[in-house]
């Protein structure tokens, strides 16, 4: 990936139809030599059950320290709405997302709150997190309470 050339940003661009496809682009960090958490909040997500296709909703939580490459937030935002006709499991879904975000940005950290809404009355919350958080490191909490008929 050209860090220089960004193939979104700036683009019309109609989206992806798998996480496969899409391409999540980074950019350099200006405050590289800086500990501090960035954090993408999608209240919003979407994908498909991998066996009946049912849509499945979840509100993301992705914090992040930042090494040399911030994640460019309109390729996120493509990269996420490929998972709309992507068959996977809660589990699966929320840690490749994290997975994929440690690949590309390589930051110092990450941690990936999915808070799913209920399937069969059964929320599942799936959590991940790329290593120990550095000690110096301010972790505001996530915000999410736990399922209540979340609003």
């Amino acid at each position: 990936m050209d860090e220089t050339h960004l193939t979104q940003l700036g683009r019309e661009v109609r989206g992806f139809d798998s996480p496969e496809e899409a391409v999540l682009e980074r950019v350099p960090n200006p405050q590289a030599d800086t500990l501090y958490l960035a954090r993408f909040t999608v209240p919003e997500f979407t994908s498909l059950c991998p066996v009946t296709g049912q849509p499945d909703f979840a509100h993301l939580v992705i914090d992040y320290a930042p090494g040399p490459w911030l994640i460019e937030s309109k390729s996120l935002k493509l990269y996420l709405g490929s998972f709309r006709n992507h068959g996977a499991f809660h589990e699966d879904c929320t840690v490749a997302i994290g997975r994929k975000i440690v690949e590309v940005a390589e930051p110092v950290w990450l941690r990936i709150g999915g808070y799913w809404f209920p399937r069969g009355g059964i929320p599942i919350d799936v959590f991940w997190q790329s290593g120990p958080a550095p000690a110096d490191l301010w972790l505001p909490d996530q915000g999410v309470a736990t399922y209540r008929g979340r609003g």
